[in-house]
């Protein structure tokens, strides 16, 4: 990766795209980053931009989807819903989204401001930051099997999110127990505040698994150190 000479960039899929100083920059089906073809996705999705007091903001210009943001090294965690914005004053910025069965990370990287203090403890994108939650042996299996095709590619790359009964093939699980670990870790991280755990009403959220690994990645909760518990868990099970 080149010295960053720009005052910012765009990191995605080991591919760097400098912001210039007075420009717009979009990501999305059809913007300066074009993420992918994928027709659940916005034309135009995310706009990175030049603001007040010459910072950088990050916008959601779409109108359905939104963005989970991370910035691990100030204990930040929150989601961008559409209309929102958020200043990028913490240095490097980890974003992830989904969009039907795929979910994508890319990285922020600007000139970290003064408040980034404040910026966590009152951020305009209306979710509270959550907390990283210890797992146990079983829920840690369940997430990385799910989030493994994205942690293989190094966090960058993208990916459709494994079917629940592929993935307990993956582990060597029944479907039942497959399904019975996944309530048990919704229900954990609803509990702290993650959002899309639960549909209205209570109900178990239909697209749970893929707003699972958005947390997963964006919170650091699992990594590709992480990845040889698969190997591992499915020769115990044959066994």
């Amino acid at each position: 990766m080149p010295e960053a000479t720009a005052d910012g960039y765009v990191e995605f899929c080991g591919e760097r795209y400098d912001l210039d100083d007075d420009g717009r920059f979009t990501v999305g089906r059809d913007g300066d980053l074009v993420v992918d073809d994928n027709p659940y996705l916005h034309r135009r999705f995310l706009l990175i931009h030049r603001g007040a007091a010459g910072l950088w903001y990050l916008s959601n210009i779409g109108s359905h989807l939104s963005a989970t943001v991370v910035a691990a090294a100030a204990g930040f965690y929150g989601q961008i819903a559409p209309g929102a914005n958020l200043p990028l004053v913490f240095g490097r910025t980890v974003v992830v989204f989904t969009a039907g069965p795929t979910t994508y990370e890319f990285e922020i990287h600007t000139k970290p401001g003064p408040d980034a203090a404040a910026v966590t403890a009152a951020t305009q994108t209306g979710d509270t930051t959550v907390g990283v939650p210890a797992l146990t042996e079983s829920q840690r299996l369940l997430i990385v099997v799910l989030a493994e095709q994205i942690l293989r590619r190094e966090g960058s790359g993208t990916s459709a999110i494994p079917t629940s009964a592929h993935a307990a093939g993956r582990l060597g699980w029944s479907l039942t127990k497959f399904n019975r670990k996944l309530d048990n870790v919704c229900d954990k991280l609803d509990r702290l505040g993650v959002p899309g755990m639960r549909a209205g009403g209570g109900k178990l959220a239909t697209n749970r698994r893929a707003r699972l690994v958005e947390f997963a990645l964006s919170s650091q909760l699992v990594s590709r150190a992480d990845l040889p518990l698969l190997d591992a868990e499915a020769r115990r099970n044959q066994a």
